[in-house]
């Protein structure tokens, strides 16, 4: 009987004896995932929409004022040099050339009478036949006779050259991209009436904001796409930068040269261009990697040797959906914890998953 009862009280007694000596913890490094700190960051990439356009493009119009009678192209037509584009009414400048035309032929009838006067005059000067005051008005009647020749013809040249201004043709070969008069319609000098795309080099013209001409990296390689088929892709370089903002807008002109344009760029299509600004100072991480000391943003720091963690704070220059800048606190080629920030505590170990 005594035997159960000494043994109940030796487990008793053990029992006992085991709850004063707490058991000791076992070290294990926690699993994470890391980057090597890096010294660039990229920029972000800006989309703008423009619009594919001749490089060298013309708005042609008539010299003179007159009504419009004859358009003989219409928008997408391709036209050669010298070929007719339109009219305008010629008959007030038909009568005024047979006016310069009559008024020449009178003029140079009375420049043949006059060279008779004084051919006449000069041999009787010769022979004393003429008093000499005669001969200086026949040959004052003669250089007057030339003169006004002389200005019949510049008005003859004149009325002709007026008459020519009421043919518009194409000063070279190229597709008309635009309309600006109807027959019928009384058009000033100057007016554009047919819009022409000359043969050559293409564009692709953008509106660009007043922050982006500021921000945006010198002579930047643009990457364009045709807006309704992504895949017909080019490259293009900066060409010309409108000096000043458009009233409405605020926005300026930016034409972009397309390198090779693809047959699919045809004018007038809509394309999608993109560039990448300049990166700010500093490193780029993931935006997970990201903590917080005391209120300021801090990551986790991996010994190499000892795989030990340690948090350190830093200056964030920039963040992004995905991503942050740190401007200051990081060295090149250090490891920073990215995934699994929020369980650590300094100085715990920790076990590298994947690339490091």
């Amino acid at each position: 009987m005594l035997k159960p009862q000494i043994l109940c009280v030796a487990l008793i007694a053990a029992t006992v004896a085991g709850c004063g000596e707490p058991a000791l913890p076992t070290t294990q490094a926690r699993p994470v995932r890391t980057v090597v700190v890096e010294r660039h960051a990229e920029g972000e990439i800006v989309s703008l929409t423009g619009e594919v356009r001749a490089k060298d493009q013309a708005n042609l119009g008539f010299r003179l004022d007159g009504g419009v009678i004859e358009r003989l192209v219409n928008r997408g037509d391709t036209v050669k040099a010298g070929q007719i584009l339109a009219r305008l009414d010629p008959r007030s400048q038909e009568d005024l050339l047979h006016t310069a035309q009559a008024d020449l032929s009178s003029a140079e009838a009375v420049l043949t009478q006059a060279r008779l006067t004084f051919a006449r005059q000069q041999e009787l000067l010769k022979d004393g036949w003429t008093p000499r005051a005669k001969f200086d008005e026949a040959q004052q009647a003669l250089a007057t006779a030339q003169a006004q020749v002389a200005s019949a013809k510049a008005k003859l040249s004149l009325a002709q050259n007026q008459l020519s201004y009421t043919v518009l043709a194409a000063d070279g070969p190229g597709v008309v991209t635009a309309i600006g008069a109807e027959p019928g319609e009384v058009v000033s000098p100057g007016r554009m009436v047919v819009q022409v795309a000359r043969e050559g080099g293409r564009d692709a013209v953008f509106d660009v904001p007043e922050q982006l001409i500021l921000t945006a990296p010198h002579d930047p390689l643009v990457d364009l796409a045709l807006s309704d088929n992504p895949q017909v892709t080019a490259a293009g370089r900066v060409r010309e930068v409108a000096p000043q903002a458009a009233a409405t807008t605020r926005t300026f002109e930016v034409k972009v040269a397309i390198t090779n344009p693809p047959a699919a760029m045809r004018l007038g299509a809509t394309v999608t261009g993109r560039i990448r600004l300049t990166g700010p100072a500093g490193v780029e991480l993931p935006a997970s990697a990201l903590t917080e000391v005391n209120g300021d943003p801090a990551v986790w720091v991996v010994d190499p040797k000892s795989l030990a963690v340690s948090l350190r704070t830093v200056a964030v220059a920039q963040h992004g959906p995905a991503t942050v800048v740190i401007s200051q606190g990081l060295d090149a080629g250090e490891l920073v914890v990215t995934a699994g920030v929020q369980t650590l505590h300094p100085g715990q170990k920790v076990r590298l998953l994947g690339d490091a």
